[in-house]
């Protein structure tokens, strides 16, 4: 299968942004088309159809030394040299204009966006082992090792590197607890960490330990990671974060220590990353987002090596929640971009349409309302497809009253609170009520929806459903929504009924706090 390089990956390494422009897709593949792509297909698909690089072009010292030092128009020169072809002919492997393409080569522009990157080195073909030169640039840059986190993108995604990011998000060593004070990553830094992701290659994996790992102990240490999942929708995270961690301490051990197959291996990573995802969150929705973090960056790492690209954007998915709750908005984007491209050729709409409102979110953020609504309106029309063959066991609540409580939610950071009532109020109609946490926060901005938009009556009754609902439910997380759901009542305190609301509110959070 060939392979193709990640958009969301480079989406904060080079200069312009994409985003601003209308958002167009390939009329076959549906991958996002480049602003200079007035074409119908992406490079790959116009490749397709127009005889490509032959890949002694590439093998050119000077090739491979313009393509390191990010030089693309000499890349372009060079390699259409090298391979006889014409800059017509680039144009149809690359679906980019003949006038950018002359352009480029004589140094009069500069690749501008990241689609537009992707559009020309998937065009051309760029060969899957000269891939890690497109880090050089960011590996020169990167801090020592001994000195920040950030340095963490820079290391090598071996099979012991993969342990040792999981034993510093569990807290291994007074060493690697040390590490984890420093601050989150995000900005060109995170996109430095989704890049290597995507284009390092997988290490095989060999077992040297003497604890004998079976099918069915694997089976059974999934099966623990599931049930934890399924606690956590109906209580919050509550005590699950540390036994989270100890349970993914103890794959850590058998990953360290473990014998088996090379098969088994990766098997055991896969459940690693799971865990060390859900881990992830439940450290985030007890409110500590810097162990959050931690956990997700060594989810990525063990996804990259049980080759599960599925594991793989569910890591960069909650890295997503990440960005658009507590850290910057435009890495929510990257990082639900990126997962979108690692799963292109999966049949999995539930997983597509799950990442599509992580990247609405970023853009709600943003106010970017015309991207909101492109990504809400694919995620709502995958989403009616149902559980597609390679949509993952972990996504069984991917449905439609997730898809309009995340349009809700977008409205009302886009300042609609008439538009985010209305979404609220459809979704309400099918959320599963056994899921009480996340039902509770949705109502909770449903009735901060309906405050805002003038109807304090409305508001108030959600309000109340809401405290209701949340006695045996523990999450930092809903706390904070509902704190925020009271603060937009206060605005309104001289009304009898949300006084009574406040006083009630204030007695349901103190007794909270002492839990």
């Amino acid at each position: 299968m060939e392979s193709r390089l990640s958009c969301g990956a480079l989406e904060s390494s080079i200069q312009g942004d994409a985003l601003r422009s209308a958002t167009r897709i390939c009329a076959q593949c549906a991958t996002e088309l480049s602003q200079y792509n007035s074409g119908d297909l992406c490079a790959a698909c116009a490749k397709a159809r127009t005889p490509g690089v032959p890949d002694r072009a590439w093998r050119q010292e000077a090739v491979q030394q313009a393509l390191a030092e990010w030089d693309f128009g000499e890349v372009l020169r060079l390699v259409r040299k090298r391979s006889g072809l014409s800059q017509m002919a680039v144009r149809e492997l690359t679906a980019l204009p003949q006038s950018f393409i002359s352009d480029l080569e004589h140094g009069r522009k500069q690749v501008g966006s990241p689609v537009t990157l992707l559009d020309l080195l998937n065009g051309l073909g760029l060969p899957e082992d000269l891939q890690y030169l497109l880090l050089t640039p960011l590996r020169r840059n990167a801090p020592n090792p001994g000195l920040s986190r950030a340095a963490e993108a820079a290391l090598p995604w071996t099979a012991d590197r993969m342990v040792t990011s999981l034993e510093v998000a569990i807290g291994g060593t007074t060493a690697m607890k040390r590490r984890s004070l420093f601050t989150t990553l995000s900005g060109a830094t995170l996109t430095q960490y989704v890049l290597q992701s995507a284009v390092a290659p997988v290490e095989v994996l060999a077992s040297s330990g003497t604890t004998t790992v079976t099918d069915s102990l694997v089976d059974s240490l999934q099966g623990t990671t599931d049930a934890l999942r399924r606690a956590d929708a109906v209580g919050g995270s509550g005590a699950l974060a540390e036994t989270a961690r100890n349970h993914l301490r103890m794959l850590v051990g058998l990953l360290k220590n473990g014998r088996c197959s090379e098969a088994l291996l990766r098997r055991l990573a896969a459940v690693a990353a799971d865990t060390a995802s859900q881990a992830g969150w439940y450290a985030f929705d007890s409110g500590n987002h810097d162990a959050a973090q931690l956990l997700f960056l060594g989810a990525l790492r063990a996804a990259h090596a049980s080759e599960d690209s599925r594991l793989r954007a569910g890591a960069l998915g909650f890295l997503a929640i990440h960005g658009y709750s507590a850290g910057d908005p435009r890495d929510a984007i990257t990082a639900a971009r990126a997962a979108r491209q690692a799963i292109t050729g999966q049949e999995a709409p539930a997983l597509h349409a799950m990442l599509l409102t992580r990247q609405a979110r970023g853009h709600a953020k943003l106010r970017e309302e015309h991207h909101v609504k492109a990504a809400l309106d694919e995620a709502q029309e995958l989403c009616g497809r149902g559980v597609g063959e390679d949509d993952p066991h972990w996504l069984y609540w991917i449905n439609p009253g997730e898809i309009l409580g995340q349009t809700g939610s977008c409205y009302l950071d886009l300042g609609k609170p008439d538009r985010a009532a209305c979404a609220f109020a459809d979704a309400r109609e099918v959320l599963h009520r056994d899921e009480t946490r996340t039902t509770a926060q949705f109502l909770a901005r449903a009735a901060m929806a309906q405050m805002r938009a003038g109807d304090a009556d409305a508001g108030c009754v959600t309000a109340h459903e809401v405290l209701d609902m949340v006695d045996r439910v523990r999450s930092a997380r809903l706390d904070d929504h509902l704190r925020t759901m009271l603060d937009e009542a206060r605005l309104r305190r001289s009304y009898t009924p949300v006084r009574d609301l406040l006083d009630r509110g204030r007695s349901v959070l103190s007794e909270r706090v002492v839990a």
